[in-house]
């Protein structure tokens, strides 16, 4: 009886009944998930009209979402909360004319959304959610690192209300560059107590959130890659390929401020990469200088010849100052 149990042929029987069974499983709770979404805009799509109608006043709207709760809750069990059914309202209220089904995200994922007061703000997130598709927690640490603000300082106006509708997909080295990049998962609070190898070691014990700092499309490829030249050894910090870009990403840490040996150092590595190891498929490698500190004038001058796709940019270990950021956003789209 076991012989009959253990070919291949019953285990490919089961391998696919597993497989099956966990495909329904997933569309089933996605499809639950969504129906979750829209019941819950219903809901603020109802409070709304239901006010309008009665011409509720303000103390009174809060009553009634009170009193709401308390009888949807005693009906229905959990779901219910006051924090849900303010939110529900609020949903419909940002979203009046719906939400795109084929997009459709759970009700925790627009929970954590409309926290975001900025309409425009907003949006990118939603975009960029959906395109990366981050977690809950992804997403919370995203909007912590105000990394809208972060990727909207280095462009104009237009630029930035086109972030919001469609999202941040890079296409060359300056859109991979964020203002700063933010380490706070690293959990040190004093940078000068690091060196460049040990900063480098506590990236990669947390890749994968240095991974979504980094953006979409990274994929590491190696650290301290060796390069030989004139019978001398090199060594790249780290080097990941971009298959969105579709070319190999050249990251040098720097825990000091950026020094013009430090650019020429880069475009070496670059020009090696380009000639030795990039295939004729992949295009231009990128390089990218991270340094605790950067003087842009320094910057400017050091880069202003240079013809190989480098970007310089400065990293942070502790959360960022949002409303500061927001300030400096603000002052692009009103100018």
């Amino acid at each position: 009886m076991n012989e009959l149990f253990d070919n291949k042929d019953y285990k490919n029987l089961l391998e696919k009944i597993s497989k099956n069974y966990l495909k329904a499983k997933q569309k089933a709770f996605k499809a639950i998930n969504n129906e979750l979404t829209l019941s819950n805009w219903r809901t603020g799509k109802y409070i709304v009209e239901y006010e309008q109608n009665g011409n509720i006043k303000a103390e009174y709207g809060k009553k009634l979402l009170d009193k709401l709760s308390k009888d949807l809750t005693a009906r229905h069990g959990s779901g219910f909360s006051r924090s849900n059914i303010v939110y529900m309202r609020l949903f419909y209220i940002k979203y009046p004319n719906g939400v795109t089904p084929s997009h459709l995200l759970s009700w925790s994922h627009y929970y954590e959304l409309l926290k975001v007061k900025d309409d425009l703000e907003r949006e990118f997130y939603e975009n960029q959610t959906i395109l990366e598709n981050w977690s809950i927690r992804d997403l919370r640490r995203q909007k912590k690192t105000g990394l809208f603000q972060r990727i909207a300082l280095s462009k104009n106006k237009d630029e930035i209300l086109e972030l919001a509708k469609k999202g941040h997909k890079p296409k060359n080295e300056n859109d991979l560059i964020k203002e700063p990049y933010v380490f706070e998962f690293l959990g040190v609070s004093q940078p000068d107590i690091l060196t460049e190898t040990q900063l480098e070691t506590k990236l990669l014990n947390n890749l994968q959130k240095f991974l979504l700092e980094l953006g979409k499309g990274f994929a590491f490829v190696g650290r301290q890659y060796k390069i030989t030249l004139a019978n001398k050894h090199n060594f790249v910090d780290l080097v990941f390929y971009n298959y969105i870009l579709k070319c190999f990403v050249l990251i040098d840490l720097k825990v000091n401020e950026v020094e013009h040996k430090d650019v020429g150092q880069m475009i070496t590595y670059l020009n090696y990469f380009n000639k030795e190891i990039a295939n004729k498929t992949d295009n231009e490698t990128i390089g990218i200088i991270l340094a605790s500190e950067k003087d842009d004038i320094f910057v400017e001058y050091a880069t202003a010849s240079v013809t190989n796709k480098l970007a310089i940019g400065e990293y942070q270990l502790y959360l960022p100052d949002k409303e500061i950021l927001r300030e400096k956003v603000k002052d692009i789209l009103e100018n």
